[in-house]
């Protein structure tokens, strides 16, 4: 296992690598002179100058990369040019709030759509079925941004049960943290509930056909366990792969639900650098984000061979 995590690890690098290349192309990839777009139609010769100095494009480019990479190897992704404090500080400041809102919605997708799905396949052909379908498809054609919106009308300006927006830490009051994580963790989690549904749905009666699953009622077994014991198991590994895609769309979506809710996570941080020309924020948000889903899906290949005893992993 732990061989298998270093080759893993160790795949990830040329993946990071480009990445790494796209991010440092970020400012050459503007149309224009980055100074100039930074500084403003405004800005002096002197203050432009002074922010290429600043960013180093008045290096060569080979310097450039390679003075690059000395500041990545060392953890160093540069200091925000809007926030003024190093872009490490600033994500790994932000980052718990981003995360704790994408696990909330994760289990709220899982819980929706697992149970939708598994219903309407237990009910093939009923209401039930027919109801789950259109969820399904309503939650996965219907875009978040305009839930969002929706919700705020409808829960805080017209019932007000929840807060338009804003943040609570869940250590300082966990009550005010669910009220003000509640409405971007459910407008994150309906799309992807809907996709969850129709996986479950479509692999439960999939499963349910099996041999093995008539055996098991004709042995005299209820409903419950044939269901819970034989057939949950094997619809698992499909639904740990769509878990695996779930969240890396909740960590890398959060952007525009971030900003509807005003929730100071990384999501809204890259959406206010992206708005700002912040370039070392952006640089370093796309490298934080593309570890933190390779990590990810390192621990969901590894989460099939608890579930599957069958698969096994190169260096177990």
């Amino acid at each position: 296992m732990f061989g298998y995590i270093i080759s893993r690890l160790l795949q990830a690098i040329p993946i990071l690598i480009l990445v790494s290349l796209i991010a440092f192309g970020i400012i050459y990839l503007i149309p224009g002179d980055a100074a100039v777009v930074i500084g403003g139609p405004s800005a002096t010769p002197e203050e432009l100058a002074q922010i290429r100095q600043n960013l180093g494009l008045d290096q060569p480019l080979h310097i450039q990369i390679l003075t690059f990479y000395a500041h990545l190897f060392q953890g160093d992704l540069g200091r925000s040019l809007t926030l003024g404090i190093p872009v490490v500080d600033a994500l790994l400041a932000r980052s718990p709030i981003t995360i704790g809102i994408a696990i909330y919605s994760l289990v709220l997708t899982i819980l929706i759509g697992l149970s939708t799905g598994m219903l309407a396949a237990l009910n093939h052909n009923r209401w039930i079925d027919q109801a789950a379908t259109l969820f399904a498809l309503l939650g996965v054609s219907l875009p978040n941004f305009w839930l969002a919106l929706v919700m705020i009308v409808l829960f805080s300006v017209h019932l007000g049960w929840l807060p338009t927006g804003g943040y609570v830490p869940f250590t300082k009051d966990p009550i005010g943290w669910f009220r003000t994580a509640t409405l971007p963790a459910v407008a994150l989690a309906l799309m992807q509930a809907g996709l969850l549904t129709r996986i479950t749905r479509s692999t439960m009666l999939e499963v349910l056909n099996q041999d093995y699953i008539r055996t098991a009622r004709a042995k005299g077994l209820s409903e419950w366990v044939v269901v819970g014991r034989h057939a949950l198991a094997n619809v698992m590994m499909p639904i740990v792969t769509m878990i695996g895609l779930v969240l890396s769309v909740l960590l890398s979506g959060s952007i525009v639900i971030e900003t509807i809710f005003g929730v100071p996570g990384i999501g809204s941080l890259l959406g206010s650098a992206i708005s700002n020309r912040d370039y070392p924020m952006i640089q370093g948000g796309l490298l934080f984000v593309t570890t933190a889903l390779l990590l990810l899906n390192i621990v969901i290949d590894l989460l099939y061979t608890s579930l599957d005893p069958r698969i096994r992993v190169r260096g177990r």
